[in-house]
């Protein structure tokens, strides 16, 4: 019954680094074999070191998080949705070539698309104190989830051409807004 637990852990965590990498695909349009790797590498080793953090840090620093990380999660989702649905607007049919998959761009997706997994990390610590089985599942779920989402941005874009960008800018857009939303209660 654990290991169903947590591969259903590990798929819910994993949604938004499958949504965001489906921007990304969509972005790109075509993204190479070190892009692919980059961007499901990252997600995955932050969302395999966010649930040790949370169970290292415990609750206190948790709670103290928790009333702002979705703030975070957001701001970050709508600079980098809409620098995206800016970029796509002003280059038609050129490609893209601005690289989210490097540097800080490609840190701050990470940590957005893993920030549910710290407080996830902790509490589930305390259930059942296997936090790092429970990491490399995650981990290794999320990095999938991500791989397939790029694959299907990818063929999306094919079929949206240049609306591409800016669709996939939208998705940060509204994965932020959902992130707001539901930390509100809202939905």
């Amino acid at each position: 019954m654990f290991i169903w637990l947590v591969v259903f852990i590990a798929f819910a965590l994993a949604m938004d680094a499958f949504s965001v990498s489906v921007g990304a695909g969509a972005y790109f349009k075509k993204t190479s074999i070190r892009q692919k790797f980059r961007l499901s590498f990252h997600f995955g080793l932050f969302q395999f070191l966010m649930p040790i953090v949370g169970w290292l840090v415990g609750e206190q620093i948790v709670g103290i998080f928790k009333d702002y990380d979705h703030w975070v999660a957001f701001v970050v989702l709508c600079f980098l949705g809409s620098k995206m649905f800016l970029d796509s607007r002003g280059q038609r049919e050129t490609l893209v070539t601005e690289d989210i998959t490097r540097g800080w761009k490609l840190i701050g997706l990470s940590v957005a698309t893993s920030l549910d997994a710290l407080a996830v990390g902790f509490s589930i610590s305390l259930l059942y104190g296997q936090i790092f089985m429970m990491s490399v599942v995650i981990g290794i779920v999320a990095s999938g989830m991500s791989l397939l989402g790029i694959f299907l941005g990818e063929r999306l874009s094919f079929h949206f051409g240049h609306w591409a960008g800016s669709v996939a800018g939208i998705i940060l857009i509204l994965i932020g807004i959902q992130i707001v939303l539901h930390h509100l209660e809202v939905i």
